[in-house]
């Protein structure tokens, strides 16, 4: 394979950066939202205040994950991804693409339903991002009665709830996917996002 041919078959720099980013804070987002339940469910004052301060954490990997994702869907709008190898059923490539798409929007509606959480919680805890700046709430959902805001917030903790598991098995049938083509299909797929591997 030629550099040139090599190059073409995988993702950009810029889209390689922003798939790990997003994959790494999508992975210490689901870790720190089943720590910090534990811990604000303790007896302990000090579990309590470390979970309030992964809260935090959580908070702010949540609003960044939808700001990076924003930027690399403005980004794969101009940049068009490498072809899939020929070699792929139509139904792989079908369950990819729709695999892809189902990301993109659970990467947008996660966050955006933490953030709806955030702005109907009767706790009124500000978000601070990674305490450099405090970032505001909804502000519909935040101006809600009372008693509405109450009813909408238990409806998101729900989805919310139910939109990590979905990401949790969209990322383990991602990871399998990936590891197929690469060690029972040995072609080029899991290369074009992995900076070290080489096309086969």
């Amino acid at each position: 394979m030629t550099t040139t041919s090599a190059a073409a078959s995988r993702y950009s720099t810029v889209a390689v950066i922003l798939h790990w980013l997003i994959a790494l804070a999508i992975i210490g987002l689901l870790v720190a939202g089943f720590v910090m339940g534990d811990l604000l469910h303790s007896d302990n004052p000090a579990d309590k205040q470390l979970g309030f301060k992964i809260i935090q954490l959580h908070k702010s990997l949540g609003l960044t994950v939808l700001v990076l994702t924003l930027v690399r869907l403005a980004w794969r709008i101009g940049h068009k991804p490498p072809a899939l190898p020929a070699s792929m059923k139509p139904w792989e490539r079908k369950l990819s693409v729709g695999t892809h798409h189902l990301f993109y929007l659970l990467m947008l509606g996660l966050p955006l339903s933490g953030w709806a959480l955030v702005s109907t919680s009767s706790l009124g805890l500000p978000t601070m991002w990674f305490d450099l700046f405090a970032w505001p709430n909804i502000g519909f959902l935040a101006d809600m009665a009372a008693d509405a805001r109450k009813a909408v917030h238990e409806s998101l903790e729900e989805a919310h709830e139910l939109l990590a598991f979905a990401i949790i098995g969209l990322l383990i049938l991602h990871v399998a996917a990936a590891l197929k083509h690469h060690l029972i299909d040995r072609d080029d797929v899991m290369a074009r996002m992995v900076p070290w591997l080489r096309g086969r």
